[in-house]
């Protein structure tokens, strides 16, 4: 799910961020840019900050279950291309 809009932050990158060590509205916004642009997105945020009503929240994998696609700004995705495929799309 996205948190922010705006800069395509998703709740797994919020998550990640907390876990990581974010306190407060400030550190996502510096880690993240989430709330950076129109802000409407800063409540949802802080609700998984320590002590929100998502804080405890964490994302369980059920075996069998389809996972779906990573949003294309997560940094956990890493992205290969051959040079013979990188060399084809500067045709």
């Amino acid at each position: 799910m996205y948190i922010c809009i705006c800069n395509a932050i998703t709740e797994r990158q919020v998550q990640s961020a907390v876990a990581d060590g974010a306190m407060t509205l400030t550190d996502l916004q510096g880690q993240l840019g989430v709330a950076s642009c129109c802000g409407s997105c800063a409540e949802t945020a802080m609700e998984y900050l320590p002590g929100g009503r998502y804080a405890e929240e964490t994302i369980i994998q059920h075996e069998g279950a389809v996972q779906v696609g990573d949003a294309a700004n997560d940094p956990s995705i890493a992205v290969e291309v051959s040079r013979r495929e990188w060399a084809a799309a500067q045709r």
